[in-house]
Formats: C-alpha cells, structure tokens, sequence
C-alpha cells in the first residue's frame, strides 16, 4: 500500500470516526439480537477502532505485525467472551467482518477510495481469520474444562463404612477416566484413612481386556498406598466374558453385588482387628 492509499484510508477512518463507530456498532448489535448491552457493546467496538487506527498510523496495514499487538490483544478479548457467553464463531466473526459493510457506504466514487478501502478489507479479513481462531482455542478449552468437570462429576468416591470407601463405575473406563478415578480413590484412602476400596462396575456396560487392564492399574495404585480392593458388580454376562477373554484377576477378591463386597471387606476388617496384639491399637 502505497503513502496515498495509507492517507486516504486515515482520512476515512478518522474524519467521519463517530459516524462509522456508530453505523458499525449498529450493524453488529443487530446480528447479536440483543444479547449483549448497548454499552457493553460500544466500548468493545470503540476501543477496537481506536485500536486500529492508531496501528494503521504507525505501521500500515500488516495485521500480523507489533504493531498491531494491541489490536489483537482485544480481539482476544473479544473471542473469548463471545465463546464463553455462546455466541456462534460467526456471531463472533461479524464483529470484525462487519466494519467493512459499513466503511463501503461512506466511500466515495474515486479510484483512491476504492484502492484504500480493497486494502483495508484484506486487513479486516486477516483480523476475522484471527478473531475465529481465538475462538475457536477458547471453546476447546472449555469443552476440555468441561470434559475434565464431567469425569470427575460421574467417578465419585463414597465413604461406605468405617475404614471402606467405594467408587461406582457408570458407562465406559478409558484411559483418562482411569487416570481420574485412581487420582480420586487414593486421595479417599489418605483422607479416610481406609484400608479397603470397592469398585463397583454394575454401571459399565461391558468388560473387555482394555477394560479389565485399567481395572488392575487402579487396584495396583490401591495396593501400593496400602489398601485392599475388591471388585464388585460382576454379572453373568461379565463372568461370562471375561472367563472367554482369558481375563486373569489374580487373587484381587470379585463379588456379584456391592452388599457382597461390603460384607467381604468387614469381615477383612474384623479379621484384622482379631489379629492385632493386645493393646495395640
């Protein structure tokens, strides 16, 4: 862009400022139907354009460079709030895109107009690109957040009696699920000072050698802060499975119901307490 172009585009962004940051915050507030305050809304924009005018002054329009640290720092800004509050990624992107809607109504018919305003378009198609990635790595940190909040949500450890703690198992075991689950159950035993854990996996649909390696990785966790596990809610359909799988639980206790697996771990309990020297406590 050449020192014309550049001057005749600050002409136009500056000399009818208030009317293009008005017409511009007009344009948006409709596409978002309300759902973010008119003021809310002016200051986002205004700070924006003020924002743009200053880097266009200062280094032309290369988007990406220092110059326009600023002008992106708010468009993150801008992204990640619009992400949070639920906005679409092109609710979002109109927020940029819509500028130049508004600066084609205040051209006028010469050739310099025209030049200024295709150069400025490629800077606003740069910062929209940009406003969507913004985006974009926002809802994939919360989904992410999210994702984290409902494993731990559906993986609770429950205090069952004094010195057994349970953790029901609902739907699929994986690889992070496993890893929520063994960080949990330990944390329980430290806390409740328990020496047995139950697994209950009546909620898992199925049991398959993936399944059944995660299920040993937890009961080995257990094992190792000095805790006994036992595994409950084993089915027809489970045992059956895992017998035709080849499925080796080695000496870890399994029992067919959660009441099975308490009484197994009282009675482990009562055991313990029979073996203890007199007046140790």
């Amino acid at each position: 862009m050449d020192n014309e172009d550049s001057k005749r585009l600050l002409e136009l962004l500056t000399t009818r400022q208030s009317e293009l940051v008005a017409q511009w915050e007009q344009t948006v507030g409709a596409s978002l139907r309300g759902r973010v305050s008119s003021a809310e809304l002016g200051r986002e924009l205004g700070e924006l354009y003020d924002a743009i005018l200053d880097a266009v002054s200062k280094g032309g329009l290369a988007g990406r460079g220092e110059h326009f640290a600023v002008v992106r720092s708010l468009l993150v800004e801008l992204s990640r709030t619009r992400a949070r509050q639920g906005f679409t990624p092109t609710e979002t992107a109109v927020s940029v895109f819509a500028l130049k809607e508004v600066l084609e109504s205040f051209l006028g018919g010469s050739v310099e107009d025209v030049r200024a305003y295709l150069q400025f378009s490629r800077l606003l198609d740069d910062l929209g690109l940009f406003t969507v990635e913004e985006y974009a790595r926002t809802r994939e940190e919360i989904i992410s957040a999210q994702s984290q909040q409902l494993l731990e949500l559906s993986t609770p450890v429950v205090k069952l009696w004094d010195g057994v703690v349970g953790v029901p198992l609902v739907g699929t075991l994986d690889s992070a699920r496993t890893q929520v689950v063994m960080e949990k159950l330990l944390q329980a035993l430290v806390d409740s000072n328990s020496a047995h854990a139950i697994i209950d996996i009546t909620g898992v649909p199925a049991v398959d050698t993936q399944v059944a390696q995660h299920l040993l990785k937890t009961v080995v966790a257990a094992r190792m802060m000095g805790a006994e596990c036992t595994i409950s809610g084993i089915r027809p359909q489970i045992a059956q499975t895992i017998v035709a799988l080849g499925i080796e639980f080695g000496d870890i206790p399994t029992k067919a119901t959660l009441a099975d697996a308490l009484r197994h771990a009282l009675v482990e309990i009562d055991k313990a307490a029979a073996a203890r020297p007199a007046g140790l406590l």
